[in-house]
């Protein structure tokens, strides 16, 4: 059965559709939701079953840890057996927010959720349309990104029905999503707050509020042999159906080794994407040239990857190649998804 689509914005939030999407949860069902970063595939996050049900309806790993959403401060102390001082800092600094934080796990919360960790994931989203349907399913939902496990993630709902829409019960259309990128996940299960995941909130921000805070050393790669603490630590993600290989370097040579896989390609009938960016989408003769926003507008970046990537995949190129956005703020989370994306493969131009 197709899942049933509610439209719905922050400034108009249907109550009755809100608690049926509630009830849905309640009873064990799956619905896909706006959050600030991406869309997200809700379950009851204390009920296994469900938990099983949102990995079986993306082709998820198991082992792949859910994000446990709150939307009231005082449900954390529930789910978690210890919440160390500096979590506490970060919480009153960044929630709600693009954060999520690992911290050790209560015991009602099952392993199901966690990915057989004693650790869980927790984040409290500042999209009122999830926070009022976190209240509506009884505080507590898991919910990773509503896309098919390893495909780029979701910013709109039409991307959720693509991947989902015959594997869940309900779609909360709340248009574009305002950020674009999953969510920092910074885990305190260790002496130093470490970084495993870069997002919205970066690295530097959280130093800057904590002090010493490091970067996880498998960012980049990861070992395969090695249980993932956090969402999308261990296996591929965001990838587009056809290859996509990124270019480094000074913009004139990224430009011109581009160009050359362009025309080497139309030499031999095919063509390629290529994702650049305002100031360069012009400089392209050949290839299909989509911009994913202004260098001058980092946000916007960050705010179309995604999107972008998924739209090359109704575009029968026969690869793609990528500009690298080593931008000032959150240049780390882009890069982090491209070179996921592409499979770390990336190049330099000179």
């Amino acid at each position: 059965m197709r899942a049933e689509v509610v439209e719905m914005w922050a400034d108009y939030i249907d109550p009755e559709a809100i608690e049926r999407a509630g009830r849905i949860l309640k009873e064990g069902g799956l619905v896909a939701f706006p959050t600030e970063t991406v869309y997200g595939l809700g379950g009851n996050a204390l009920d296994p079953r469900a938990s099983m049900k949102i990995y079986a309806a993306k082709g998820r790993p198991s082992d792949n840890p859910l994000i446990v959403h709150i939307a009231e401060m005082d449900k954390l102390a529930e789910i978690v057996s210890r919440i160390p001082d500096e979590a506490r800092i970060l919480a009153e600094r960044f929630w709600p927010g693009p954060l999520t934080m690992i911290l050790p796990k209560a015991d009602k919360v099952p392993k199901e959720t966690t990915g057989g960790l004693d650790s869980v994931a927790v984040r409290f989203p500042s999209d009122k349309i999830a926070q009022e349907l976190i209240k509506a399913a009884g505080g507590y939902v898991a919910a990773p990104s509503a896309n098919t496990s390893g495909r780029p993630s979701p910013t709109k709902a039409e991307h959720v029905e693509e991947d989902l829409g015959d594997a869940i019960d309900m779609i909360i259309d709340g248009g574009q999503v305002g950020i674009g990128l999953e969510s920092t996940i910074v885990d305190f299960t260790d002496e130093i707050p470490v970084v495993l995941r870069p997002g919205y909130i970066s690295l530097e921000m959280l130093q800057e509020i904590l002090g010493e805070v490091r970067m996880d050393k498998g960012l980049l790669i990861t070992e395969c042999n090695v249980r993932p603490k956090a969402p999308g630590m261990k296996y591929r993600h965001y990838a587009p159906a056809a290859d996509l290989t990124i270019i480094e370097g000074n913009e004139a040579a990224v430009i011109g080794r581009i160009n050359q896989f362009a025309a080497d390609a139309e030499k031999r009938g095919m063509q390629v994407g290529i994702i650049a960016t305002d100031e360069t989408a012009e400089k392209y003769p050949s290839g299909i040239v989509k911009s994913i926003g202004s260098r001058e507008d980092e946000d916007s970046i960050g705010r179309h990857l995604f999107e972008v990537l998924r739209e090359f995949d109704h575009c029968n190129v026969c690869a793609i190649y990528s500009e690298a956005f080593y931008t000032p703020r959150i240049g780390q989370a882009i890069m982090n998804r491209l070179l996921k994306a592409a499979g770390h493969k990336i190049i330099s131009a000179s």
